[in-house]
C-alpha cells in the first residue's frame, strides 16, 4: 500500500475499526473520551473512526460536540478484513505517533493512551503493546457456554460504576489467551491497542490487505510480527492498562477453537512458515493503579506458598484469639475487665498487623527481584 508522509503533528492519532457494533461501541468511546482517559487533554490526541460496512453508522457527534477531537471515515466496497479499513485511517491520520484498535469493542483502562504517549518518548522505534483482557469471569469462549451473556455483562458492568473508576473493569476481567498468563509474561501474540510511530508504520506499509479471512485472521498477530522484526526497534509492554473485550460475537474470540485454523492456515500460506509467536526482550512499563490479583503477578509456586500459608496462621490466629463482645463492658466496670485480656489481646492485635505488613514486605521483595532481573536483562541488551 502507498502510505502517505503527513506532515507530522506532535499528536496522538488513535485508529478505531467499527463493525456492526452498537452495543458495544459506545462504551469503548466512553472509555477513549478526555472524560475517562487521565493525564492527557483533548487537545493531545484525535480519534479516526473507521466504519467497514456497518448496517448503522456510529453517532459520534455528542463527543464532537463536547470538544473530543474525533473524525468518521467510511471503507468504500468494503470486506470481510478490517485491514483496508485500519490502512484507510493510517492515512488519514495527522498525528506524529499512531495507535490502533482492531477491534471497536474493547474498551481501554483509564491510563492507557498517557502511558502509550510515555512510552513512545523511549525512542523513536518504540513498539508499544498492551495486553488484551476478556470481561467476565473466564475466557469468553468458555464462560459463553456457562451462562455468561451480553444481558450478564451489561448488568455487570453496571454494577461496577466503571464510567468513575475504570480500574475496577479489572475486577471482572481475565487476561486473553494472546496476552500471556501474566502480567510479566513475555509470551503476547497480539494485541488490541498498537501504538507507534508514523514512520515505523510507513516501514511496515500497515496492515497486510493480503490477509482475506474473516475479521482479518491472523493479521493482527501478523502487524505485531512483522513490527518487532525491524532493525533497531524497542518493544514495550504496558503494565497497569489494558483493553477490555466485550462479548460480541467475535470471529476468534467467541467461537470455538477449530474456527481459528483456517486462519491459521491462511497465514501459514502467506508467509510460507507456521505462525509462532515472535520471542522479543520486553521493556515493561507503567504501574499499578489498582490491587492486582497475586495469580496476575506471575509470582513462584514458592512466593504463593508462603502468603497462602500466612493467610491461613492469620486465620487461626483470628479463630483462637477473637476479639471481645462489646456488650461485656456493660455488664461490668471496663476498666476492671479489661486488665486481663488487654494483655492478651493488644499482642495479639499487633502480632496478626505485623504478619500482615511481613506478607507485604515479602511480596514486594518477589516483584523487586523480578524487576531487577528484568532491568538487567534490558541493559544487557543495550549495551
Amino acid at each position: 500500500m502507498a502510505f502517505k508522509q503527513n506532515s507530522e503533528i506532535n499528536l496522538l492519532s488513535l485508529v478505531v475499526v467499527h463493525y456492526n457494533i452498537p452495543r458495544e461501541f459506545p462504551r469503548t468511546l466512553f472509555s477513549l473520551s478526555p472524560s475517562f482517559q487521565k493525564g492527557i487533554s483533548a487537545d493531545d490526541y484525535e480519534v479516526i473512526v473507521v466504519d467497514n460496512g456497518s448496517k448503522e453508522l456510529p453517532d459520534i457527534s455528542s463527543y464532537r460536540e463536547s470538544g473530543m477531537n474525533i473524525r468518521l471515515l467510511q471503507v468504500p466496497n468494503p470486506n470481510q478484513s478490517p485491514a483496508r479499513a485500519i490502512n484507510l485511517g493510517l492515512n488519514a491520520s495527522l498525528g506524529k505517533n499512531i495507535g490502533v484498535f482492531i477491534d471497536g469493542a474493547r474498551m481501554a483502562s483509564p491510563g492507557l493512551l498517557q502511558s502509550a504517549q510515555q512510552a513512545l518518548r523511549f525512542s523513536d522505534r518504540s513498539i508499544v503493546a498492551t495486553r488484551g483482557r476478556y470481561l467476565g469471569p473466564t475466557m469468553q469462549r468458555t464462560s459463553m457456554n456457562e451462562g455468561y451473556t451480553k444481558d450478564f455483562e451489561d448488568a455487570m458492568l453496571g454494577s461496577l460504576d466503571w464510567k468513575n473508576n475504570g480500574y475496577r473493569l479489572f475486577e471482572k476481567s481475565v487476561f486473553d489467551e494472546s496476552s500471556g498468563a501474566h502480567w510479566f509474561d513475555p509470551r503476547i501474540s497480539e494485541c488490541n491497542s498498537l501504538f507507534m510511530s508514523r514512520a515505523l508504520w510507513s516501514e511496515i506499509n500497515g496492515f497486510s490487505e493480503d490477509f482475506q479471512s474473516l475479521g482479518g485472521g491472523f493479521v493482527n498477530l501478523d502487524t505485531l510480527t512483522r513490527a518487532t522484526s525491524l532493525e533497531e526497534t524497542q518493544p514495550i509492554l504496558l503494565i497497569g492498562e489494558a483493553t477490555f473485550h466485550q462479548l460480541h460475537g467475535g470471529v476468534a474470540t467467541n467461537v470455538p477453537k477449530e474456527n481459528v485454523f483456517p486462519m491459521r492456515a491462511e497465514y501459514e500460506a502467506k508467509r510460507g512458515t507456521p505462525y509462532e509467536p515472535p520471542v522479543l526482550n520486553w521493556l515493561f512499563f507503567g504501574n499499578f493503579k489498582f490491587r492486582p490479583a497475586l495469580i496476575e503477578m506471575g509470582l513462584s509456586h514458592t512466593a504463593k506458598a508462603i502468603l497462602m500459608e500466612d493467610a491461613k496462621n492469620r486465620k487461626k490466629e483470628s479463630a483462637k484469639n477473637p476479639m471481645p463482645d462489646e456488650s461485656v463492658g456493660s455488664q461490668t466496670d471496663p476498666t476492671k475487665i479489661s486488665t486481663s485480656l488487654s494483655k492478651n489481646l493488644i499482642p495479639q492485635k499487633n502480632l496478626r498487623r505485623l504478619k500482615r505488613r511481613l506478607a507485604k514486605i515479602k511480596l514486594v521483595m518477589i516483584i523487586w527481584k523480578r524487576f531487577i532481573i528484568i532491568r538487567t536483562r534490558i541493559r544487557k541488551h543495550n549495551a
